[in-house]
């Protein structure tokens, strides 16, 4: 086979791949995601930040991580279940790895299990107000 047939489609599968993150991408800012980075298991010093999209999907906050094929999200977080331990701002190299002028909030899920979510100021007010919300009608006890 000659060389310049197998560049031509490393190249176009190159074109490919390429196309469908920027698909994805614009699909998911467009439905109204925004940039969130993550890092599980933050007690590791070697654990590293992760770089994606999320988005409400009623009581589940669903994030999908920018390099990944899959078609759903790659974590999902259910408002009742996520409570936040502390907050903080990004230090040293982290400013890096994180969004623009982002707060790192420490949650910790029902089992104890600790995850880092990083937001820029406009998603952050946004998450916090959808945490802290309930839904219309939870709770409310009908009229007897």
């Amino acid at each position: 086979m000659d060389v310049a047939v197998i560049l031509l489609v490393v190249l176009l599968g190159l074109i490919v791949v390429a196309a469908w993150y920027a698909l994805r991408w614009v699909g998911m800012r467009r439905g109204g995601g925004v940039s969130v980075a993550l890092r599980w298991n933050p007690d590791n010093a070697r654990a590293g930040w992760h770089l994606g999209i999320g988005r409400y999907e009623g009581e589940m906050f669903a994030w999908y991580r920018v390099w990944s094929l899959r078609t759903g999200p790659d974590r999902v977080f259910d408002r009742n279940a996520l409570v936040i331990a502390d907050r903080r701002d990004p230090a040293g190299t982290e400013a890096y790895a994180v969004p623009p002028d982002a707060s790192v909030l420490r949650c910790v899920s029902p089992d104890g299990t600790p995850i880092e979510i990083s937001m820029g100021p406009g998603a952050l007010t946004g998450f916090l107000s959808w945490l802290e919300s309930a839904p219309p009608g939870r709770g409310i006890r009908r009229a007897g």
